[in-house]
């Protein structure tokens, strides 16, 4: 006799090693032997399957429904799973119409005797020779199958489970390979993937590497739950500050907004619930432990930190750090601010490529035009004669300046409805104005280029002026990030030239005897190192210029 198989060990054995539940996978089991039943036996008969779990084996029915006793005129509508009231009584079984049997299915040899028994009682009725056959090839290969999607089905569902309400944190997984640009990660139960466009752009990654990413998504797909992580996202910088700042994690410290150009430069509004706190300092750590903590991560992404402010205005001062603000113009309905700036901090204000001000600008949600003072007062003076030329009254002038009139041209695209707004306008002479204006607008066109080829023409002179012919301050203020007000701190200091600074070892000496801070002391610092270089290669230009034109070299 066939030894039975005890399937308990087994089914707590699968369920362990693939974090399957053992009633999914009763139910996984039961489902693949009546379907490999079906196939064998008659997709038309009612099948189940069921697990005796004190035997460890799996039990087969097929369930017969007692029905009215049929008549020539209302047959029995399905003599296999069908059987009359009448035929169930003469058999000695007590049963009404509706009732279910569920009648067992022999397929194993130990259970031979028992189905001739039973083949005694029914006769021919249940034809039970039909069923007492083994499993053919084909429907052991079907539950197979059945078992294996079944428990594949099962595994997805628990990942997706188990990983979907992860989404929005920071997870840590290894890479594996790469498919089409795109990075595929492996979290120990799942794989993830880092899509191109998540990926920040001067990163590289090779398998086997430890990447730690933001959970952007994760995805019910018929292959299996997609889990989609990013690098790029402004919200894995906020989620790894919380990590490193208990404060941010106990909510004393709130992130209230964040701005980020992936592999560039990043930057953070920070307040504090608590006054004792210092929300900037408790991001920046001692010794700039936290913040360098981050910057590691995000592999050398500069981070600047700023506190919050309620005040619009302060609050874009705090975000165009560490360059200086001398005045802010608001437009509220359009969320706009016009900031003036002294002329050796707009470059520090725009930043490079202008990512100063962009960031600056997603920081605050404000819109931000920035001038520096020689340029606000260029446009004030142009202003004044293009308002002049059309005979604008000197009181209105003011008024049309600070509503964001800045030459005739506007007032030609104004429409008449918003000009009448204004005290001195009427709908009359609007007309008359608007063709005056359009006229001057022409010529406001010329002085414009005319006055922009000027500024260009001066700013190269200036720029290939002689290191030589400089002042020490002018060479100072040449330096990025060094105005008027860093140069008397500096002086006040000591460090009167470049040079000066250059040779200073100590940076923590600087920042302090400075009262800039060490981290603005490091900034100018790294700057200086690289005006020294453009200066060395600007001076050797210009003394091979004037040794062709032969003057002789630089003047002494």
């Amino acid at each position: 006799m066939q030894q039975t198989v005890n399937l308990n060990l087994i089914l707590d054995q699968v369920a362990k090693d693939k974090g399957i539940e053992r009633a999914t996978l009763v139910a996984i089991l039961e489902e693949a032997i009546a379907m490999a039943a079906k196939k064998h036996f008659g997709i038309e008969r009612n099948l189940k399957a069921h697990y005796d779990d004190e035997k460890g084996q799996i039990d087969l029915f097929q369930v017969l429904t007692i029905v009215a006793d049929p008549t020539p005129e209302a047959p029995l509508p399905d003599p296999t799973n069908m059987i009359p009231l009448a035929v169930a009584n003469e058999k000695g079984i007590e049963v009404e119409v509706g009732d279910e049997l569920d009648f067992p299915i022999y397929y194993r040899p130990e259970d031979e005797v028992e189905a001739k028994a039973q083949d005694e009682q029914w006769g021919d009725l249940l034809k039970l020779k039909t069923f007492r056959r083994s499993f053919g090839r084909i429907a052991a290969q079907t539950a197979k199958q059945v078992m294996i999607q079944g428990t594949r089905n099962a595994e997805r569902e628990n990942v997706f489970n188990e990983y979907k309400d992860r989404k929005g944190e920071v997870i840590t997984g290894i890479v594996r390979r790469f498919e089409r640009g795109n990075v595929i990660v492996d979290l120990g139960r799942a794989e993830a993937v880092l899509p191109v466009r998540e990926q920040v752009p001067r990163e590289s990654y090779r398998a086997g590497d430890r990447i730690q990413a933001f959970v952007l998504d994760v995805l019910r797909e018929s292959k299996g739950p997609q889990i989609i992580l990013s690098r790029a996202s402004v919200e894995l910088l906020k989620r790894l500050f919380e990590m490193e700042v208990p404060e941010i994690a106990e909510g004393v410290v709130v992130i209230e907004a964040a701005a980020r150009e992936p592999g560039g430069r990043a930057k953070i509004a920070v307040s504090s619930r608590d006054s004792d706190v210092d929300p900037v300092g408790a991001c920046v750590g001692m010794k700039g432990s936290r913040v360098q903590a981050v910057v590691q991560e995000l592999r050398g992404e500069k981070i600047d930190i700023v506190p919050w402010n309620d005040d619009p205005a302060r609050f874009v001062c705090n975000a165009l750090a560490p360059a200086e603000v001398s005045r802010v113009l608001m437009d509220e309905q359009n969320r706009a601010m016009e900031i003036i700036v002294p002329d050796d901090q707009l470059s520090l204000a725009i930043g490079r490529r202008g990512q100063n001000v962009r960031l600056a600008s997603q920081l605050t949600s404000w819109k931000l035009d920035i001038n520096s003072e020689s340029r606000v007062k260029e446009m004030r003076e142009f202003a004044t004669q293009s308002f002049n030329a059309i005979e604008i009254p000197e009181n209105l002038q003011e008024m049309l300046y600070s509503h964001g009139f800045r030459k005739a041209q506007d007032l030609a695209n104004a429409s008449p409805e918003m000009l009448t707004q204004f005290p001195g306008f009427t709908m009359d002479m609007i007309p008359d104005l608007q063709k005056r204006a359009r006229e001057q607008a022409v010529v406001d066109t010329e002085e414009e280029i005319r006055l922009e080829q000027e500024r260009e023409a001066a700013r190269l002179a200036e720029a290939r002026r002689h290191p030589d012919e400089l002042s020490q301050d002018e060479r100072l203020a040449r330096v990025r990030g060094v105005g008027e007000k860093t140069i008397d701190q500096l002086k006040r200091a000591g460090y009167t030239t470049v040079e000066a600074i250059h040779n200073e070892a100590d940076v923590m000496k600087l920042g302090e005897s400075t009262d800039l801070g060490v981290k603005k002391a490091r900034q100018i610092k790294h700057a200086v190192g690289v005006y020294l270089e453009e200066e060395a290669k600007l001076r050797t230009e210009l003394n091979a210029e004037r040794a062709a034109a032969g003057t002789g070299g630089s003047p002494v």
